[in-house]
């Protein structure tokens, strides 16, 4: 068993080589860099994208998930200098809309002070994967 991210009490470290997206109050003590969006699927459905999503792409490799909870955790490698990076996903239901679903994901790089953008650009692209129908 993997010891997931706890998004509601974890901080997150001062350099700037990670991007946080959460719904607003969720995670506010991490201070997210932006909300997240609301999907028009499950949590079940918005799940099973997210994992065929990273299941694809050979750049990146799950290292843990729990259907149950919404849990996702992969690797994710760059491109030029082959980084190893962490990356923890939540799917949460949205309140009173059981066909609507948002997430908390937080992308950090395990070596170094600044990512160049590299997990911001990650998170915006994996977020945009999923709005397209």
């Amino acid at each position: 068993m993997t010891d997931f991210t706890d998004f509601q009490t974890f901080k997150r470290p001062a350099k700037p080589n990670n991007w946080l997206v959460a719904p607003d109050g969720f995670a506010d003590s991490a201070l997210p860099d932006e909300s997240s969006p609301v999907f028009d699927r499950t949590p079940a459905a918005l799940f099973e994208d997210i994992m065929q999503m990273v299941a694809a792409r050979s750049d990146w490799k799950i290292t843990a998930s729990d259907p149950a909870a919404g849990r996702i955790s992969f690797i994710a490698v760059t491109k030029l200098l082959r980084f190893k990076d962490d990356v923890d996903i939540l799917v949460l239901p949205v309140a009173e809309h059981d066909h609507q679903s948002t997430l908390v994901v937080y992308s950090r790089s395990r070596v170094g002070y600044s990512d160049l953008g590299t997990n911001g650009k990650r998170v915006n692209a994996l977020l945009s994967a999923l709005a397209m129908p």
